[in-house]
């Protein structure tokens, strides 16, 4: 919920690199950074989130080729907030094996706030927001663009169309993408898992493939000064399949011929439907801005595979595994108004119903329901120019009801007797808190100092109360704890940032305690197959930091330094001394950019990207070598027929080396990061201008 206005003082340029103009206002504290729809386009990687990995601190999190989810600082799934337009997306972003239901393409602007956020976004906040914004107001009477784009690795292929206007005071705007892709290649011949050798097929994973089509609509009225409203439907339909060696080892027990087809989606897959209606106001009246957001958000997702009795479990009767269908109910209301010429206060409430029930014969999170509320007030000083001080407090309330469930087959017990064992037990917790935020940035001459600290807070989710079962796809068998309490967290966040002629130099340093922090920990215990991982809560640092360098050192060419830092360390629990599981290990990103100017502009860039090995394990977890890769960008623009075209490529791991990401599932299984890939998009673009009448 951003009812505060974006930071003029922040801008991101070229490499990502964050900045304030000498002169102008500081207006935040936050460590925030700001991408256009030009940057997304530059950097095409696939996904959204690939898109964004050049940013320090961002990083995705990949199961495929066609799927990922976001992390900020190494804390993502409930840790991060997802806002799109106003609204926290609500999808089952629990899960490890499925990405974000957005089209990426029907994204205008992306701001990541890096660090607790909670103070404006409630619960969920905890290490930092992902704030994507596609309500553009159109400028022109007519505005068409179509894109076309591809990766070699997945032999993916796609569509994405745009079309908006304005007219008077009536605007819309509308998009369709389409994506098809097969399954995805890694350099190698075969993996093993669970002392099997498993060869591949053309050095592909088998049943990889999926398919993508999204759609969105919106239609608005604005007076031009005072009020403006705009109502927006979308729908995101994604389907996908699982890698088949992985699911149960189906390739063993499976008909199925997969490597009949490259684009076969065949037992298991999954498929998730994402409907999204949302309803966004503002109203300023005299110097006082309102806005209000209402939505109503159905994710409808399936997990399909071949019916196989597991433990006790007979055979199933059709192959519907999983069937998740959830409802959220949001809205937001709030206010900044200026008090006197120095102090600006925005002040806001939200409220949020969730409603989630399950089918099928596998079990992994019960029925839920949840409610939450929150009211907040935050005060921005301004004394000079130069400097800006940020306090401000938010009280949440959260209630969420877990269902019983049962198995619904009998499981033989030490007595003799057979019982229909019992998964998940009925509960209902009730949570509340108070956070605070307080944060000073100072500007002057060529430097900028930035320091927040604060308390952030997160509610247990259904899946760490209720969780009890086999998650076949990220190869593991997980456990809740009914007993969990809300998360809390103190963070020191501090920025340094010198700038001069055609040198930036920029570090972000941060510490964050968690009294108790929520994770799955790894145990030595195996059920139905299956490695045991069991909910806990433990005390933990995390501490880091992400440092820039930037040196235009000669009109066209510009070279960059990138490196991130961030550890963590159990400091209760029978894990004290250990890190926390997954750890994201150091790396190191050099940037060596052309822009040049011919036949229109453009820019080429050479990357490495060096990651250090990662020894910080949780036991049993394995320790994973560093590697290195080179990747090569370039990207070009041109006026052509009264509009512009724009063709960007990007080559990821130009020389198609063999190497694990400490932070991917499918490392657990031997199997490898995808090999060298080839991104490509070609868009054109064309605005009608409004014809300046004769004089």
């Amino acid at each position: 919920m951003l009812l505060v206005s974006p930071p003029d003082s922040v801008k991101n340029l070229q490499a990502v690199t964050v900045s304030a103009r000498s002169g102008q206002a500081v207006t935040t504290t936050q460590n925030a950074v700001q991408v256009d729809a030009s940057y997304l386009e530059e950097h095409f990687a696939g996904s959204l989130m690939q898109s964004l990995e050049g940013i320090p601190g961002v990083k995705a999190v990949s199961i495929g080729a066609g799927l990922s989810k976001p992390t900020i600082r190494g804390l993502g799934y409930n840790r991060m907030v997802v806002s799109q337009d106003g609204i926290k997306h609500e999808g089952q972003q629990w899960g490890d094996d499925h990405g974000l239901e957005v089209d990426q393409f029907a994204v205008d602007a992306v701001e990541v706030i890096k660090g607790p956020a909670t103070l404006l976004y409630g619960s969920d906040a905890i290490g930092g927001v992902l704030s994507l914004s596609g309500n553009r107001l159109p400028t022109v009477p007519f505005e068409v663009s179509a894109t076309l784009f591809g990766r070699t690795n997945n032999l993916q292929g796609g569509f994405s169309g745009h079309l908006a206007g304005r007219k008077g005071g009536f605007f819309y705007k509308a998009n369709l993408t389409l994506s098809d892709y097969a399954d995805y290649r890694v350099p190698t011949d075969s993996i093993q898992y669970y002392s099997y050798w498993i060869r591949l097929h053309d050095q592909r994973l088998r049943n990889t493939a999926g398919l993508e089509r999204d759609g969105r609509l919106m239609v608005g009225w604005t007076d031009n000064e005072t009020f403006r409203t705009d109502l927006t439907v979308s729908d995101v339909y994604a389907r996908s399949g699982f890698f088949a060696d992985a699911h149960g080892m189906e390739v063993r027990l499976s008909q199925i011929d997969y490597n009949r087809s490259l684009r076969d989606v065949d037992l298991p897959y999954q498929w998730v439907n994402h409907l999204k209606v949302q309803s966004h106001t503002t109203y300023q009246l005299g110097a006082a801005a309102l806005e209000a957001n209402l939505a109503w958000q159905h994710n409808l997702r399936e997990e399909l595979s071949e019916p196989l009795s597991h433990g006790y479990m007979p055979t199933p009767p059709d192959s519907l595994e999983r069937r998740f269908d959830k409802h959220t109910f949001s809205g937001t209301l709030g206010l900044r108004m200026p008090l006197g010429e120095q102090h600006e206060l925005s002040a806001g409430l939200a409220a949020e119903h969730q409603r989630n029930r399950r089918e099928g014969w596998g079990f992994i999170i019960p029925d839920f329901e949840s409610s939450s509320m929150g009211v907040y007030a935050l005060d921005r000083w301004t004394p000079s120019t130069s400097l800006a001080l940020n306090g401000g407090l938010r009280f949440d309330l959260a209630d969420i009801a877990v269902h019983p469930y049962s198995d619904w087959y009998p499981t033989p017990t030490s007595s003799g007797d057979s019982a229909f064992l019992q998964r998940s037990a009925d509960a209902r917790r009730t949570f509340n808190s108070i956070t605070w935020s307080l944060g000073a940035n100072w500007h002057r001459g060529d430097w900028i100092l930035r320091l927040n600290v604060g308390k952030a807070f997160r509610v247990p989710i259904a899946k760490e109360l209720g969780a009890d079962g086999v998650n076949y796809h990220i190869f593991r068998y997980e456990q809740g704890n009914a007993d969990l309490d809300p998360e809390r967290s103190y963070q020191v966040d501090a920025g340094l940032e010198w700038s001069h002629g055609a040198l930036t130099v920029k570090l972000d340093p941060y510490f964050n305690y968690f009294p108790n922090y929520i994770y799955l920990n790894p145990t030595a215990d195996y059920v139905e197959g299956l490695q045991l991982y069991r909910y806990t809560q433990a005390s933990a640092l995390r501490y880091g930091f992400e440092a820039e360098a930037a040196w235009r050192f000669c009109p066209d060419w510009e070279a960059s330094l990138r490196g991130q830092l961030c550890r963590s360390r159990q400091t209760s629990g029978d894990k004290q001394g250990y890190t926390l599981p997954f750890a994201v290990p150091p790396s190191l990103d050099a940037d060596l950019t052309w822009h040049y100017h011919f036949h229109g502009c453009g820019n080429v860039v050479l990357n490495l990207h060096a990651v250090t090995p990662q020894n910080e394990i949780v036991p049993p977890e394995k320790p994973t070598a560093g590697y290195m890769t080179l990747n090569l960008a370039a990207s070009h623009r041109f006026d052509i027929r009264g509009g512009q075209l724009s063709v960007a490529l990007q080559l990821n791991n130009l020389l198609d080396a063999s190497y694990y990401d400490h932070t991917s599932f499918y490392r657990l299984i031997d199997v490898p990061e995808p090999g060298r890939n080839l991104s490509i998009r070609i868009k054109y673009d064309f605005k009608k201008q409004v014809k300046e009448p004769e004089l």
